[in-house]
Formats: structure tokens, sequence, C-alpha cells
């Protein structure tokens, strides 16, 4: 009877036990290759952090040039040291503070004397952990972090001058530091510098695991005789320990003050265990990758291309230290499984929790806020991650992304905007847009929705209406005249962009008046769009800027060319075939994108990479645009372009992304595309299809039910869609909504090796189509200058949209229905400011101006 009760009692406890205890979640992090990113121009870090973590905890071997913006490049051989803030894949530089190395015997201070050549065989890295060996010291060194904590473990040979460096001035400008022994265990300082950031500080908290036997402290690299405490520009500081084996190295940072980070300090990582550290880092990778869990039963040993083991050391996985094989083969399916789990972690290195532990943190104002009930965020790159990298938070990091918008409307509080790139305690303004708005309104939509939602609302028409960047030149002629704002064309595509997802919002909150302003100001990508050439186009002098070639780099357009830019309408696809004159049109203008074996012109742009055709994967803003063959006769097209793109844009080898990481856009992509469906306007209710890759793929999601996605036969032969099921039933739709995957469920997709086109052809197409409150495109003045050579010159009109009437004026005097109407080309011989708009159904577009001068 006892034993049975004892069962009883143990069974009873089991099934208390809570979901979680029950069920051990599957180890993914065998798959995270960390070195992916790190080549080429990745511009990621290898080293060690935890998911959205404060600390950064990664090799610094770089200083400079645009390969070096993360503070490390696989191709390097030398090591500066281990800093603790580090920038996921941004084309701009900043972070790298606060430098710790090793060294042996007597102490030194310039970089170039400390630094030591390190080999790529000693050198491993895993979700949370990063080890290498100082070739110059013989000291090996190991890496692992908490949220707001490094940890350092340094291995010495048996040395007598055993030291750590601390450099302050490593890196960008310092405007101001110090550095303060507290005792023979502890230090602690700031360091607050300029570059990206205008002002950025970093506290930091230091404790060892030994009693350093002395030290000293430098200003401008002398040393302060005497002195625990020195201040200035260039300080810096060693620590000496005589013979002491091991050392752990534990840092807290924090934004407020040395208490924050030593609070930070004393909370996360309370003693000196290095592996419990490094094992709770996994645990939380393991948690965090698990919320996607991808099988694929392709095991085939395929040959792997020579350039993924071109590099001496690289070992499969990320590990480092691994022999080349004799034969070099790979495991296709598990080399999938690394690219889509490296990109997976990717896409949760950033952004970055900003306040304490106790939620304090400096905000856009520079004054210390505390934030109540959330995790306070930065290092947002909404230019980049509206498009994916947020909408695939808003599925499996419901929470959150909800503290990401907390953060957004903290930021309006102190600042009176919204983020556009805020960076540290910083608004960077960096890239176009204000793209924290379709995050938020994609949330909201999506049933993320406590927060202040008119507060949100507020902030949102407060950023759009402002006077910046072109946005009064936007408001005034329905689009940014190029005479007003550099990068003129991709504004106002941005800017529409935004627009259309404030109408969104308005829509969902019952604000008519707001929906109807907004939804026409969506429409303001008309107003650039050129439909003699099919492109988009800068205005100039009421006409388009010429000379005119699409795949010119120029000012007119933000990091790309016309070709980049011209299908950057995914709030309103079927318009913009409408005026590129219909899906045939338009699938032809696509084909050509990927196909044409036209080359980049005008100025260098290192952004623009992963070429196919004039589609540029490297950068952003063609992301959406291999999902648009779905709304053509041609559906299948967008599976084969995908499979393209994911086959030759995404490696595990160093090198293994087309462009900048970009704080998980460049991985989100990859995930959602893999996963067989992508958002190409956030705020909308459905996803595109394309082509799941694996086998079969499991959502997690936070409310406890599974979104399951099979695909027997999946692969890179066989890609196109046969068929397909959901919860069992046939389903007909090239889009699934969000609802259908929050709500759980099994998705089953049939591929083969050659296009269905039967199939595709009776599914459900998307639509992405604005119907309400439609405006007329603004005219565009035709004429051979804007000069009058000679006795005269010609002029005529012309609209993007079709059956208007173009009446113009020739006095100045702005021109009505009454107006002069266009028939026959006017001929100028006189200087002459020319006015026009067109007029369809009783309503008319903005005025368009044009001055034509006699010489």
């Amino acid at each position: 009877m006892k034993h049975k009760y004892l069962s009883i009692l143990v069974l009873f406890s089991i099934i208390s036990l809570p979901v979680s205890a029950q069920k051990k979640k599957k180890d993914f992090t065998p798959f995270v290759n960390p070195f992916i990113g790190t080549g080429g121009h990745g511009h990621t870090y290898p080293g060690a952090v935890v998911p959205f973590g404060m600390v950064q905890l990664s090799p610094d071997t770089r200083l400079e040039g645009w390969d070096g913006t993360s503070g490390y490049h696989y191709t390097d051989t030398v090591v500066y040291g281990f800093s603790h803030t580090h920038l996921s894949g941004t084309g701009i530089a900043d972070y790298c503070d606060v430098l710790f190395m090793p060294t042996t015997g007597d102490p030194k201070f310039q970089n170039t004397q400390y630094s030591s050549s390190f080999k790529k065989k000693n050198e491993q890295a895993l979700p949370g952990y990063y080890k290498t060996k100082l070739e110059k010291y013989n000291i090996e060194v190991e890496l692992t972090a908490t949220k707001r904590v490094g940890v350092h473990r340094y291995t010495f040979p048996g040395s007598k001058q055993c030291n750590i460096i601390i450099d302050l001035k490593h890196r960008d400008e310092v405007l101001d530091s110090w550095i303060e022994v507290v005792n023979d265990h502890e230090i602690r300082g700031l360091r607050r510098s300029k570059s990206w950031a205008d002002d950025q500080y970093v506290y930091f908290y230091a404790k060892f695991s030994k009693p350093f036997k002395t030290y000293g402290i430098a200003l401008n690299d002398a040393l302060q005789n005497g002195q625990s405490k020195v201040e200035g520009k260039n300080v810096k500081m060693y620590i000496q320990f005589d013979s002491p084996g091991e050392v752990i190295s534990k840092v807290g940072i924090s934004s407020v003050s040395t208490e924050g980070a030593l609070k930070n300090l004393d909370t996360e990582v309370p003693d000196f265990d290095f592996k419990k550290v490094q094992k709770a880092a996994k645990t939380d990778w393991i948690n965090e990758l698990s919320k996607i869990e991808v099988e694929s039963s392709n095991p085939v040993a395929m040959p792997l291309p020579q350039a993924n083991n071109a590099q001496p050391g690289y070992g499969y996985g990320g590990y480092g230290g691994a022999p080349k094989p004799k034969t070099p083969v790979v495991d296709y399916a598990k080399m999938k499984q690394t690219i889509f789990y490296t990109a997976l972690y990717h896409t949760m290195c950033a952004p970055n929790v900003y306040s304490d532990v106790d939620g304090q943190y400096r905000g856009l104002d520079q004054k210390t806020h505390k934030a109540e009930g959330f995790e306070y965020y930065t290092v947002f790159s909404l230019w980049d991650t509206y498009r994916a990298q947020h909408p695939l938070q808003t599925i499996i990091n419901k929470k959150r992304t909800l503290d990401f918008i907390k953060s957004f409307l903290a930021m309006y509080d102190q600042a009176n905007l919204l983020p556009i790139w805020p960076l540290a305690s910083n608004e960077t303004f960096c890239m176009v847009g204000n793209h924290s708005i379709p995050v938020i309104v994609d949330a909201y939509a999506k049933g993320i929705r406590d927060f202040d939602a008119e507060k949100a609302f507020t902030a949102m028409k407060a950023a759009v209406n402002r006077n910046q960047f072109g946005l009064e030149s936007y408001r005034k002629n329905g689009a940014v005249l190029a005479a007003d704002e550099n990068e003129s064309v991709s504004k106002t595509l941005e800017y529409a962009i935004d627009d259309w997802c404030i109408a969104q919002m308005a829509k969902m909150m019952n604000k008519p008046q707001d929906y109807a302003e907004y939804t026409r100001r969506g429409q303001y990508w008309k107003n650039v769009f050129d439909n003699q050439s099919g492109f988009m186009r800068a205005r100039v002098n009421g006409g388009w800027a010429t000379p005119f070639s699409p795949t010119d780099i120029n000012d007119y357009y933000t990091e790309g060319n016309a070709w980049q830019y011209s299908f950057l309408v995914p709030q309103d696809v079927q318009g913009l075939i409408e005026h590129m004159g219909g899906k045939q049109n338009f699938e032809a203008k696509l084909d050509e994108l990927f196909n044409t074996s036209e080359k980049l012109t005008g100025r260098q742009q290192s952004d623009v990479t992963g070429l196919i055709g004039q589609y540029a994967h490297g950068n952003e803003p063609s992301h959406h645009m291999a999902y648009l063959f779905n709304f053509t006769d041609a559906p299948y097209k967008t599976q084969l372009y995908l499979n393209r793109i994911m086959r030759e844009e995404y490696k595990d080898k160093p090198d293994g992304l087309a462009g900048n990481e970009d704080c998980g856009q460049m991985s989100a992509w990859y995930v959602m595309s893999a996963l067989g469906f992508y958002t190409i306007a956030p705020g909308q209710p459905d996803y595109l299809l394309g082509s799941p890759i694996f086998d079969k793929a499991v959502i997690n999601l936070e409310n406890g039910k599974k979104f399951t996605i099979t695909g027997p036969g999946n692969s890179d032969a066989s890609f196109y869609l046969q068929g397909m099921t959901l919860n069992k039933n046939p389903y007909g739709k090239l889009f699934i909504s969000y609802n259908d995957i929050a709500n759980g469920g099994d998705w089953e997709v049939f591929t083969g090796k050659l296009p269905n086109k039967l199939f595709m052809q009776e599914l459900e197409k998307p639509v992405s189509k604005i119907t309400d409150n439609l405006i007329v495109a603004d005219p565009y003045i035709i004429s051979p200058s804007a000069a009058i050579q000679g006795g005269s010159i010609s002029i005529s009109f012309g609209c993007a949209d079709a059956e208007t009437q173009i009446y113009y004026t020739l006095d100045g005097s702005t021109p009505s229905a009454t107006s002069t109407l266009f028939t026959k080309p006017v001929m100028l011989s006189a200087t002459t400011t020319v006015k026009c708009i067109a007029v369809k159904n009783g309503q008319s577009s903005f005025v368009v101006q044009g001055v034509f001068t006699k010489k």
C-alpha cells in the first residue's frame, strides 16, 4: 500500500508539472555556425551573446574599413582584444566598447604592441560561447555571457607577469572616460564615445576571480603613478597577476551608472562559475531556437564546393578546429539546417536590451528613465527589419514585440519622435522612412495590443507630418521633388508605405477621416511612376530627371537604382500592375529584373550585392520581389526564383550572406522563405506563399499551439507546388492568413520537379490593391530641356493615370478645370512658368510646375 501511495504521488507530481518541464526542448544549437556572415560583407561577429542581450562579448580584429563595422572579419589573423558591445551586420561602425586583452610580460598600452596573432584552427564559436588562443602569449581565451554581463576565462602560461589590459580608447572617438580601482578584485569605470551614435555612455564594473598583485593606470599612454582613479580621453590600465593559472573576469555594463553595472553583475553572475554561465547561455539559445523545429530527411552526401573549405581551419558547423576532410563531401540536409538555424540565431542577436535589471536606462533625452513592466530595447535597424525581421518576431516572439513597441513609445516620450534608427541613447536618423510605423501596425493587426494605441497613432501622424527629410515636399507635391531632397524617389516610396500603414491603423481604430487621408497618401507612389519607361523616376522641373538609365545608382535612390525601386509598392501591387500595363507586362518586367545581363552603372555602392540580374538580394528593397509573381499568371516563378535565391545567396561558410546581415533582416528573409511564406506588406493579414524547403517544420507558438508544415519530397530539385492541404482539407490559395498560423494547425505541401501550371492557375491569388479614396496621379511635363535655346521649344504633357485630362497655364497662375486643356504640343519662346494638373472624374491631382528659361 505504501508503494502504491508513493506511485500515485509521483504520478500526480508529473501531471502537475508545467508543460515546459515535462518535455525537454530540442537542442538545435549544434546547427548554429556563428562564423556565417563574418566574412564577405556580412558584418556579423562570432562572439558570445544570449538572445537579444545587452552584452555582445567578441574579439576585435579590425579597427577600420567598411568590412570592419562589427569589429571582426574572418580573414583577419590579428586580435586586439575582446570588447563587450558589437553590432550585428550593420553598414556603419560603432560599439566595441571596453576592450579587455590578456598579455604576459611587461604591460604595453599601444594596441600594435599588445595585440596578438591567432590561428583559425584554434577558434571555436557556439551560441553563447567563443574560444581562441593568443599565439603571442600562449593564452587560451574563452568568452561567455548573460544578458548584461560578459564573462572571460583566461588560461595563462606559467609566467610571473600575467596582465589584463583594459583599453577605453579602443575604436571610436572618446568624449570622456575614467577608470577606478575599487580593491584588488574589482575595477569600475565609464567610456563615453562618439561615432555613429553621437554620445554613447557605457559604464562598467568588473570583478576578477583572483586578486591582482599590482596595477597601473595610464593617461595618454603615460602611467599615472600612485593614482587609483584617472579620467581623460585616452585612459588605459593594466592589472597584473603572479602566475595565476586561470583568471575569470566578469564585467557588467550599464548606460546609467557603475552602480547599475554592479547590480547587473551581481544579479546575473553572482559567482565565478564560468561553465554555469556558459550552460545557462546555451539553455537560453535552446529555448529560443526551439521555437521553430525543422527536419530534413535528405542525408545525401554531395560534393562540397571548394570555396566552403578553402579557408584554412574552417570547420563545419562553425566550431573551428576541424581538419579539412580528405573527401570534400557534406551532408546536404544538415547543411540546410545549419543555414536555417544560424539565420534564426542571427534574428535574435538584435535588437538589444538596454535597460538594467532594475529597469533603469538612459533615454534619447540623455536622462535616466525606468522601464516599468517591460524591457527597454535599442539597436533597431528599422529600414531593414520592418520587412521580415519584425514580422517574424510577431509570430514567434509576441511578448518581446510588445516590449519593442513600448520602447518605441518611450522614445517618442523622450524625443517627440518615433525611432528611425536608434542606437544606444541616440537617434542616428539613418536610412529613409519612418519604419517603426509598420512594425507597430503589423503587431496591432496580429493581435499584439497591450499598449497605448491612441498614443501610438498620435506618434505615427507626428512622425510623417514633421518637416524633415523631404516630408514637407512630399505632402505639398504628392512626391518628394529631387530639387528639395536627395534620394527623392526612395523617400517617396517608403513614405507612401508608412502612410498606408497609418491608414490600416486608422481603419482598425475606426478613424474614417484619417483612413481616407492616409489611404490617399499611400498612393503617392503613382507620382514618381513614369508610365513611358515603366520605372520609378525622380521628379525634376515638372518632368523626369534626365539622362536616365535604370541601372544607374545615383542620388535619386537610396542604395539602389530604378530597377531595385520600381517594384517597391507592396501596399498596392495590383495598382502597380495596372500602371505597368497589366499582368502580362508586369510578369515580363519581373522576368527582365531577374534575367537582364545589364550591369550596375553610376556611382559605386558597396551595399548593392547579391545580384541576380538587377535583383539585389544583398540589400533590402529587393527582398519582396520574387513573391510578386504570385500576382501574375505565372505564380510558379515565385517558387523558381525563391529556390535560386536560397541556393545562391546563403551558404554555410563565412561569406555565406549576400550582403550586410542588417540586424536580422537578411536572415529573417531566409527563415520565413524556408518555411514557405512571407509578408510583403506588414499590416496586411496574409502571407504570400513560396515553397517550404524542409520535410517538416513546427512553429511552437507562445499560446501553446503548434503550426506544422510538412512537405514530403521538398528539395532543391523539387520545389514547385503541386497541391496543398490545411488541417486535412484541400487548400487552394496562394496566401495563408496570420490567423491560420496563430491558431495552430497542419499545412501540408506537395512539390514536384516541374511546375504544375494548371494547379497554380486554379489557386486564389492574393490581394494587394488600394480601392478607396483613389487619387489622380500628378501629370508630368515632357520637354527637351529646361532651357529655351534659339527660337523656341515644344513641350507636351503626360500622366500615368489613363483617361485623365490635363489642364495648364503659362502665366504662373494655378490651373483648374477651366484652364487650357492640353490637346497638342505647346510652343515656348520666352521664359515661362508652366503649371499643370490632371483631372479625372472631377478629381484633380497636385499642381505640377516647371520653369523654362530663355537663354
